[in-house]
């Protein structure tokens, strides 16, 4: 059935039009000038500034009521704060402006007291104005300064719920300039004492890896903002960047430009240069990076250039032995060749590399000593890098480029033989103990772009992402806290405990299991429980699907397992209605449905018109369809038709077959059966097989029983686990 959603209360919504002199009380005027509200009148230079630029708040009531409604022109959408005090919204007016009027259109959930504060930065704030004793409805305020960034402040609210607004629009005068580049980056201080500076003054990098499409760069920045980063790194750089570049610089945040290499993203990835001969490939490598340095060294957003992702060990899987050895020598060296060139277009921002091992540390001290610093993705053993890069003796200072919690490569197995996911609560300590390395390692270290910034919500963005789905995770609070040093007021998501599947080792296919764990939500929100099943180590299918499930009277959760056999990732997934989730993940391996009866071909001599002597796992004979192992199997030429049979060693009574495909399955066959093994007669046809398991109810009286494949559902043959004949 659907999943169970308690609904929160609701507010009556009551629309009102104020005249500028029934806003506040008398006694609020005349308390002090700071509080006056007075309407002014529009000048003729004056412009409605506000509308469609970037706004962020300090919270949102839900998904529903984002900070941008509140300057999307529409006063039928509207921006709602959690529910307390020193809540706000700022709007970005993409340059300095002179501003001289303030309109606020309260919804209902109003602020009593709030201030206008401008800043120039985003981040050093000004009051231009102080209310006391406003009543809602609309509130017109003059206003008289200069800034790029507007806010309004609350101070107290008008009852229990935050505040709410359908519009605030700042009106003035256009003028300044779009935000400029601040000054060179530099590399500065001596060994053991570095610091990375921006315009002269200290820049610890506190970011993020890049997710979201380009296109939304705009909508996600000033919640990337919100997280107090301050940097982004991207892995390619090209002529679609540069609206993630502007989205950017309008919040302030610096770009680490990613620049791409093969074989990048390590072992199995992003093919095979040879970087000793292929002087065509380097070339035109070379040629294309220095076009995009030339197009975005002046941008206001570039921080530093990154050439190349884990190439020096991703090379492992390209070339072994010497030739691998002479491949990494090469590789870094024309890393170097790649820094020497950016230098000499952008001498203001550093260039560095980034691999996944310490060991490529060597070959970039030994070849290119041109990097500004170096570059590492680390994860569960984040603490490692520093002890490496003491042993090492290097000479130069380091970033962290992705880092995060433990890895699917580093986590011990589970009982069904795959990586145990760490929980959300462990996640999040992973986190915080990745960027504990990273400024424990002082004057080295010079800050970190975590993985990741990402919304998909799929096996690797529930593992890794921050907000998948653009729901919140603890991971998303731990790494605020890192960067910012609170989290105070912020409702944080419902956490997952003693999460467990049953059974976990045998689920049947189609049959039905048991999901329990105890969820909570500290803030008390009422939560909306989802069920997700992953495929990705059974079909390889990493997509999250939704599936239906039962609440049982004592709270646990029964579900129908997939008719695919292997392991599954069974997800809970528990919403808070306020834009976050905790999501926590076991394994169960679905396994053949017992069938009653005696299996009348197990062991029986076996014979097919064809099997796969030496590809993959094989040999793969007709035999080891009935040989009651369900991890061998029979594999057939990739060829139409085929055929496989069994002796049942006379002729027997039988009611039903199970035949248990790998994932090379049959669309169509039939099913025959033979008292001699010469003459065949048809008692059972599929047309449209999907390759799950077939359980056929078919009963007759036969020595010989075959499978006569048709038509095959893969480009691949016709491959059977399980070949079942039961009486």
């Amino acid at each position: 059935m659907p999943a169970h959603t308690v609904a929160g209360p609701v507010r009556p919504i009551r629309p009102r039009t104020r005249t500028a002199a029934s806003i506040v009380s008398l006694g609020a005027l005349l308390a002090t000038s700071l509080t006056a509200l007075t309407a002014a009148p529009a000048s003729a230079a004056e412009t409605l500034l506000s509308q469609g630029r970037t706004a962020t708040a300090s919270s949102t009531e839900g998904a529903g009521f984002p900070a941008s409604a509140a300057v999307d022109g529409d006063p039928g959408t509207r921006w709602a704060s959690q529910w307390s005090d020193g809540q706000w919204i700022q709007v970005d007016l993409g340059r300095t402006a002179t501003v001289s009027r303030i309109v606020l259109n309260w919804e209902a959930a109003h602020a009593t007291a709030y201030d206008i504060q401008l800043s120039d930065n985003g981040t050093d704030w000004r009051t231009v104005k102080s209310v006391t004793g406003s009543d809602g409805g609309t509130d017109e305020i003059a206003v008289s300064g200069t800034g790029r960034h507007v806010r309004l402040q609350g101070v107290t609210r008008a009852g229990g719920y935050g505040l709410s607004l359908w519009e605030f629009k700042v009106y003035g005068e256009e003028g300044g300039t779009p935000p400029q580049g601040g000054g060179a980056v530099r590399v500065t201080g001596s060994q053991g004492n570095w610091q990375l500076t921006v315009g002269g003054q200290p820049y610890t990098v506190k970011g993020v890896t890049w997710g979201p499409a380009v296109a939304d760069a705009g909508r996600y920045m000033p919640d990337v903002k919100s997280l107090g980063v301050n940097t982004i790194r991207t892995w390619g750089t090209d002529g679609s960047t540069k609206p993630l570049l502007d989205a950017a610089a309008a919040q302030g945040i610096r770009v680490m430009n990613g620049f791409w290499l093969q074989p990048g993203g390590g072992p199995g990835s992003g093919g095979c240069a040879n970087y000793v001969t292929d002087t065509t490939y380097k070339t035109n490598m070379l040629n294309e990076f220095a076009k995009w340095v030339q197009e975005y060294k002046s941008h206001p957003a570039t921080l530093m250039w990154n050439v190349g992702n884990e190439s020096v060990l991703g090379l492992q899987n390209c070339y072994s032995g010497t030739e691998l050895e002479a491949q990494r020598n090469a590789y870094t060296s024309f890393v170097n060749d790649v820094a020497k060139k950016i230098h000499t277009i952008d001498p203001d921002h550093p260039v560095t590399s980034t691999d996944a091992w310490t060991g490529a540390w060597p070959y970039y001290k030994r070849n290119a000593p041109d990097l500004d610093l170096y570059s590492m993705n680390a994860y569960g053993d984040m603490c490692g890098v520093r002890e490496d890069w003491e042993q090492g003796g290097y000479t130069k200072p380091y970033l962290i480029t992705e880092t995060g919690p433990a890895g699917e490569w580093e986590t011990p197995k589970d009982a069904n033989g795959v990586a145990d996911e760490p929980t959300d609560v462990q996640k999040a300590e992973g986190y915080t103990r990745a960027w504990n390395c990273v400024t424990g390692h002082r004057g080295v270290a010079l800050g970190a772009t975590v993985f990741h910034y990402g919304t998909e919500h799929d096996f690797g963005g529930v593992w890794f992402n921050l907000l998948p789905d653009g729901l919140k995770r603890l991971s998303y609070y731990a790494l605020k806290k890192a960067y910012t040093g609170s989290t105070a007021g912020d409702n944080t998501p419902p956490v997952i405990s003693n999460m467990t599947v049953t059974p976990s080792g045998s689920a049947p296919a189609g049959g039905e299991f048991t999901i329990r764990a105890d969820v909570r939500d500290p803030d008390g929100d009422a939560v909306t429980t989802k069920v997700f099943l992953s495929g990705n180590y059974a079909n390889g299918d990493k997509r999250l699907l939704e599936t239906p499930h039962r609440r049982n009277a004592d709270g646990s959760l029964t579900v129908t397992a997939p008719e695919k056999l292997g392991v599954w990732k069974v997800y809970v997934q528990a919403e808070d209605g306020r834009g976050n989730a905790g999501i926590e993940t076991k394994s169960m391996k679905v396994v053949a449905p017992p069938v009653a009866g005696t299996n009348l071909a197990q062991g029986r001599t076996t014979t097919a018109s064809s099997f796969q002597a030496s590809y993959g796992d094989c040999p793969c004979p007709a035999g080891n369809a009935t040989d009651g192992n369900p991890n061998t199997r029979w594999a057939s030429d990739w060829a139409d038709p085929q055929w496989i049979q069994v002796d049942l060693g006379s002729v027997r009574a039988f009611s039903r077959l199970q035949l248990v495909w790998d994932p090379a399955y049959a669309r169509a066959y039939e099913v025959q059966v033979s008292d001699d093994g010469q003459n065949w007669r048809t008692i059972h046809t599929q047309t449209a097989g999907n390759g799950d398991i077939d359980t056929i109810e078919a009963a007759a009286t036969a020595r010989h029983v075959r499978l006569h494949l048709t038509a095959r559902g893969t480009g691949w043959g016709y491959s059977l686990h399980e070949f079942g004949v039961y009486s």
